[in-house]
């Protein structure tokens, strides 16, 4: 068995074995090292041997590396007495394990990784490790961090949860519907930076965007009475087909309008209606509604054939449940589409004026739009250079020098 077969069983496995041995033990920090050595130790004696069954030997494997470190934590002696026990009786059970399985353990280690008292960049770091199996070299490597700041957040955010004492329990139903938010928001985040790269040379990062995907499958099959989570799911799916045709062959980015549709995943786009039509069963949320939006994208056959008046009224809803400054921007430009540049650049400089998105080359991209579709192309192409000044990725800003360039 090779490197690659490894990690393919450790990035399927890792979540329900961490999972199980956090149950096993009570020590989320404990069963994610033991995970670790585990497939350490596979990548070593697995191309000698491979095992008959591999989430079973890992399972196991890990499951001895817990037990020897409570074995040296002479305080734990009880404890390490129950385990061994408890692995005795169900070590048949770990050579039978079932890969298609997916019970509760996946879902409370989802909700241990976003806990509330993490920060933000430790729930990307912690979700992508434990739940997507994801290495801290990989995690570096998607959001452009030092290997070190990586494995940093990870080992504070470890000993975050355990000073606080988080529970590995999924929380009652009420908090559960509290806390999802929080779970969502965070495969959110992993989603956009590998469909838009908030730095670096490259537009796509689509590792880390397929790898939110497959972790938003697997929570709407373990929450699927969630409308929400089928929105981000549906979300995903929607903008994730549009990938083929988001660049060239130099990795260049290809503007919407001048995307070949013909190249956009039609699977994709299925599956994303069909995750839409269950998020639709109880009213959209604010997920849902960005995928209604991608939705009316997906299922026109142009730009100019787009429904604009749907989706100003969508990102008009949208604003309404969750208002932010980056959902006016996008408002903003649907209502160009839709009604003329004026109208819009009457709500971007509303933007400007209240300096609601500082520091981001978005408004300034949206405004040297406007303006050039004005006729001032002075004005616009100054906005378009400002804009790639503030641009962190290297992709992006070409394009808003190009275009400036154009307006000499």
């Amino acid at each position: 068995m090779s490197t690659a077969d490894v990690e393919a069983v450790w990035r399927i496995e890792s979540a329900r074995i961490v999972a199980a041995l956090t149950r096993f033990t009570g020590d989320f920090g404990l069963a994610e090292d033991a995970a670790q050595e585990a497939v350490a130790e596979a990548l070593v004696s697995w191309p000698l041997a491979s095992p008959a069954s591999p989430a079973g030997w890992l399972m196991a494997t890990a499951r001895r590396r817990a037990i020897d470190a409570i074995r040296r934590r002479a305080a734990l002696q009880d404890r390490y007495a129950l385990l061994a026990a408890d692995v005795a009786a169900d070590s048949a059970v770990d050579e039978e394990i079932d890969p298609d399985e997916i019970d509760d353990d996946v879902l409370a280690l989802m909700f241990v990784s976003c806990h509330p008292v993490l920060s933000p960049e430790a729930r990307v770091a912690l979700t992508l490790r434990v739940v997507g199996g994801l290495s801290s070299e990989e995690i570096a490597r998607a959001f452009l961090v030092p290997v070190p700041t990586v494995q940093a957040r990870i080992t504070r955010g470890k000993k975050t949860i355990a000073a606080a004492g988080v529970p590995f329990e999924l929380p009652p139903a009420a908090e559960r519907r509290e806390r999802l938010g929080g779970v969502l928001s965070v495969l959110y985040v992993i989603f956009a930076e590998g469909s838009t790269a908030t730095s670096g040379d490259r537009l796509l990062r689509p590792d880390l965007a397929y790898e939110a995907i497959r972790l938003a499958r697997t929570l709407a099959a373990l929450q699927p009475d969630e409308p929400e989570v089928h929105g981000l799911l549906a979300l995903c799916e929607l903008t994730a087909a549009r990938f083929p045709a988001r660049t060239g062959p130099d990795g260049s980015p290809v503007l919407l309008d001048e995307q070949d549709r013909r190249r956009w995943d039609f699977s994709a786009i299925r599956r994303g209606l069909a995750a839409l039509a269950k998020a639709s069963t109880r009213g959209l949320g604010p997920y849902g509604l960005q995928a209604a939006i991608a939705a009316t994208h997906a299922s026109a056959p142009s730009v100019e054939a787009t429904d604009w008046e749907r989706i100003v009224l969508l990102y008009e809803a949208l604003g309404r449940v969750a208002p932010s400054p980056v959902v006016e921007l996008n408002r903003a430009v649907a209502v160009a589409m839709a009604s003329g540049p004026a109208r819009a650049l009457a709500i971007v400089d509303e933007l400007v004026a209240s300096d609601r998105l500082p520091g981001s080359h978005l408004v300034p991209t949206v405004r040297g739009e406007l303006l050039a579709r004005l006729g001032r192309r002075p004005e616009a192409r100054a906005e378009l250079e400002l804009a790639a000044r503030l641009c962190a990725n290297q992709r992006e800003r070409s394009v808003l020098l190009r275009k400036a360039a154009t307006l000499s």
